[in-house]
């Protein structure tokens, strides 16, 4: 009998592709800075440069990488180039690489205790040690009455948190019936847009989302906050929750959580606060003070694959009240019932987030850790605010830009005094260059260029040749 052909990739054949690949990421990484940062590709060249159908032959590997440097790079914006200083970074390195094949390999879902032992207890021993390496309030450790679990990103984050305090604020009932229409939450006009969307998808309606004022600073003013609180418990609505930011997309604005924190114990909301970028900044003693008043939060999160060096996605969130959370959460059919989850003496953390399967991040998030160490970690944070911060003296002493913000760590707002279409300009000249990528807000209503500097790989040399290229755009305005 002719023996029966297999279509896997053999352990043999993997190990020696799998090389490949690897060698090609290195390679890939020693030139990121000869390809320009934001992908110069049309809208539906990618498409158009692929096979209108699939194959229908299975093709060797070595042609399949092949394809990736000549159809997939010229589509790739470089998150990873030292050149990049737009949005937030989404930073990866060597050992958070590592880990998540590591993690693809195993092939772990992890959506109980009972279905990888090892992929649940990591992640609550790791979230652990994060609450000593932020400093964080105590009660978020999984040996008090709260806990960490990793989600995708931030905005799963709020969500949860959001419906944490949607089910407190109704006894658990809107879980049954629905919402009513009654609740509100609250956050600054200056919060992620993923407010608005959380606001939704729990059925609150964005209509009962307020966004509330902000100072000149652009941080959420408490006064206001407390205001419209009362003025909607006048009129018969129910204030339920509240997001204050540290460190908001736009311009890095630090809300006063002490104070919004007091508002929120006074008339019995959930607080949750969002650091997704800036959080991680607290593995320094000297940044600690931007965490001031979180003893007052329900809940929290930050994101190590902004600017902790691992890959995305790695949102960290914390409770103060594991219950609140599993409570809203959780559904048992009878397919997931076992015997650990029966005795109460595991986490499941399917109960912790919306979907119910889950993948083994932690292991990335360990990798980075362990080889680090905390004290490489603040070694590089410490660099980016040092980057950023001679950036700004620059703009400072330069007439011809102005700040627009004030920079606490290591965004940069700042503007050409020319008005807006001359700062289009500039930006545009820029990115189309490739040499570095920048993106925009808009503060204050007038159009203002963003400089963040977080990605892994910058250098000194790097920030100062994008100064260069900001003067020499400028200097073609005259």
């Amino acid at each position: 009998m002719a023996t029966e052909k297999s279509f896997h990739m053999t352990p043999d054949e993997f190990r020696r592709h799998g090389h490949s690949v690897v060698d090609w990421i290195a390679d890939y990484y020693t030139r990121i800075e000869s390809l320009p940062v934001l992908s110069r590709a049309e809208p539906g060249q990618i498409r158009a440069s692929l096979p209108s159908d699939p194959p229908m032959q299975g093709e060797n590997f070595p042609a399949i990488l092949a394809d990736i440097e000549k159809l997939i790079l010229p589509g790739i914006t470089h998150w990873q180039s030292p050149n990049f200083y737009a949005y937030f970074p989404s930073n990866a390195s060597g050992p958070a690489i590592l880990g998540d094949l590591l993690s693809s390999g195993l092939g772990v879902q992890g959506m109980l205790w009972a279905t990888s032992p090892a992929c649940t207890e990591l992640e609550t021993h790791v979230l652990d040690w994060l609450v000593h390496m932020l400093d964080l309030p105590k009660k978020f450790l999984s040996t008090s009455s709260g806990g960490g679990v990793i989600q995708d990103t931030a905005s799963s984050a709020s969500l949860c948190a959001l419906l944490a305090a949607r089910e407190r604020a109704t006894n658990f009932a809107s879980n049954a019936r629905g919402c009513d229409g009654k609740l509100v939450a609250y956050t600054s006009s200056q919060a992620h847009s993923s407010l608005e969307k959380g606001a939704q998808i729990a059925g609150i309606g964005k209509n009962n989302l307020r966004c509330i004022e902000v100072d000149e600073f652009f941080a959420m003013r408490p006064e206001a906050l407390a205001r419209q609180i009362e003025q909607d418990r006048n009129v018969g609505l129910i204030p339920f929750f509240v997001c204050a930011t540290i460190g908001t997309t736009s311009s890095n604005a630090i809300d006063p959580v002490p104070a919004i924190g007091r508002i929120c114990r006074q008339y019995k909301l959930w607080l949750h606060v969002d650091a997704a970028m800036s959080g991680t900044a607290a593995l320094c003693p000297e940044f600690r003070h931007i965490h001031a008043g979180l003893g007052e939060a329900d809940s929290y999160c930050f994101n190590p694959h902004k600017w902790m060096f691992t890959n995305f996605d790695c949102d960290c969130v914390y409770v103060a009240d594991r219950k609140a959370l599993i409570q809203t959460l959780s559904v048992l059919p009878e397919y997931l019932r076992n015997k650990a989850t029966e005795t109460g003496a595991v986490i499941d953390y399917r109960d912790w987030q919306i979907p119910l399967g889950r993948r083994f991040r932690s292991l990335k998030l360990w990798f980075v850790i362990r080889h680090y160490g905390v004290q490489g970690l603040q070694h590089h944070i410490r660099r980016h605010v040092e980057l950023a911060q001679n950036f700004r003296k620059w703009i400072e002493k330069d007439a011809r830009f102005e700040l627009a913000a004030p920079v606490p760590l290591n965004l940069v707002c700042f503007r050409h005094k020319g008005g807006d279409q001359m700062n289009q300009v500039i930006m545009d000249q820029l990115n189309r260059s490739g040499d570095l990528y920048l993106t925009h807000t808009r503060l204050n209503d007038r159009l203002t260029l963003r400089f963040c500097v977080g990605q892994t790989n910058t250098e000194v040399r790097h920030v100062e040749r994008a100064w260069e290229r900001i003067l020499e755009e400028a200097e073609k305005l005259k």
